[in-house]
This record gives C-alpha cells, structure tokens and sequence, in this order.
C-alpha cells in the first residue's frame, strides 16, 4: 500500500498519520478501558504494530515525550524501525520546555504543545507563554506545532504564533480549563456540532493541520468518519488515528484502505 505524502514545512509525512493514545491506556471511553490497553500494549506488541504501520505505507508516529515512549522509541529504531516521531509534550512529566527537550534528545523530527495544555493556556489567558516554547522547538532545528481541542487555540495562534503544523482535534471532550492533564474516567462528551465547527476553522488555518480523534474515540462508524475527514482535507492536512489491535488484528490496514478509498472519491 502507498500513502501519499505531505509536508509540514521541510518535513514530509504521510498522509495518515499513527496515533498513540491507546499505546498508554488513553481510551477515552473508561477506566476499565484504560487497564485493558495498558496491560495489553507490551513492548512487543507495541513494536509490532509499529512495524504494521511501516506495511501499509505509514512514515510517521505522534506520540507523547514520555519516557515511556523514548524507551519504546530507541529499542524499535536500535532493531530498524523507520517511523518518525512527532512528540507531543505531557504535561505530567513538568514544564512545556522539558517536554521539548525530552523530544530534541529522543530523537524527534517535530515537536508540538500537548493540547489540553493549549485548552488550559487559553482558558487562564496565560498563551503569552507560547512563543518562547516555539522558539525552543525551532531552534533545535525541530518542525514545531500546537495541538488543541478548542477552536479558539487555533484562532490566536494563526495571529500569535509561527508554526509549521496544527494538530487540531475533531471534538472538545471535555472542560481543561482546571486541568492540562487527560483525568481517566472523567466525563467526556463527543458532539457533531464541535466537529463542525472544528473542521470550518481548519478550513481557514494557513499552515497543514493533523485532523485527530475522527473516530471520536472509538464511537463512529470508520466509513463515515473517513468520508468525513477526506471531505474536509486540504493539500497538506494528514489524519491521526489511534488503533487496538485486541479488537481486530487488521484494523491498521482497514483503516489505512478506508482513508484512500475515501480520498480517492474525493479527486475522481
């Protein structure tokens, strides 16, 4: 299978993107969940479904700046792994510029602002604090992004910030305006009206946009969910996904031939 490829700046990357919430037991859908990925995602399987998104086609990972992943990361590229990592800072670990460093050290090619810390920052009126965490990122030679589950992020930081990338998810889950961090089993809410108005402030974003969580975690049916983001892809934007194997061992390959068909009603 062959993806196609975009670019965030200098940096190509394909089109459909690995996610990795489900590889540290974000599910977003229960604790119980949570566990279940957790205790199932060893570092072989982890590995393995690496090495299954290099099969269909996949050049690219986002993934937290976690050590975590940084382990799991050395020992996949120590055996040859080729996935390239886009780190997402984790506001558990300490400060945004630890997050960044975590990403420069562990070897990756872009670095963006987790988006519940983007959600907190606009919420508290503290995104002055943005452009110095950019300026780290660019001047470690890394592609840099912001992430972000309320529209609004996206609205300030096209007149307030110089990226490469935007990581913009479909759906506003749940309030960060406390809180950075995920909270497991906190209440979370997926509504067609913030995917809506998600996607129309994408349409006017000037920099490439990673469109994630289209599934809205696992609660829409893939066919329509991929319909819905070729729909509303534009030159560079690539989709994010996250995958399960336990539930069905080919869902990465289903996915990856789901998104071209879609995409390829889309340019007939």
């Amino acid at each position: 299978m062959s993806l196609d490829t975009v670019h965030f700046g200098n940096l190509p990357v394909s089109r459909l993107i690995l996610g990795s919430n489900p590889f540290s037991g974000f599910s977003h859908q229960s604790v119980e969940r949570d566990d279940e990925m957790r205790h199932y995602f060893t570092f072989e399987r982890l590995k393995a479904t690496l090495r299954s998104a290099e099969a269909v086609g996949i050049t690219t990972l986002c993934a937290r700046g976690d050590h975590h992943v940084m382990r799991l990361l050395m020992e996949y590229w120590d055996e040859g792994g080729t996935l390239q990592w886009l780190a997402q800072t984790c506001p558990e670990i300490g400060s945004m510029e630890r997050g960044i460093q975590n990403a420069v050290t562990g070897g990756a090619k872009a670095c963006y602002i987790h988006g519940g810390v983007m959600d907190n920052l606009l919420a508290n009126n503290r995104l002055n604090e943005l452009p110095k965490a950019i300026e780290m990122i660019r001047n470690a030679g890394l592609a840099a992004g912001v992430a972000g589950h309320n529209p609004r992020v996206f609205e300030w930081a096209e007149e307030h910030l110089d990226v490469d990338f935007y990581m913009c998810c479909y759906y506003n889950p749940t309030s960060r305006d406390k809180v950075a961090d995920h909270v497991h089993g906190s209440t979370e809410w997926f509504l067609a009206e913030d995917r809506q108005r998600m996607v129309e402030v994408i349409g006017r974003l000037s920099k490439p946009a990673i469109h994630y969580k289209v599934m809205a975690a696992g609660r829409n049916d893939p066919r329509e969910a991929f319909s819905f983001a070729a729909q509303h892809l534009r030159a560079n934007d690539a989709v994010c996904i996250g995958v399960f194997p336990k539930d069905k061992p080919d869902m990465l390959v289903e996915d990856a031939q789901i998104l071209e068909e879609e995409m390829a009603k889309i340019t007939a």
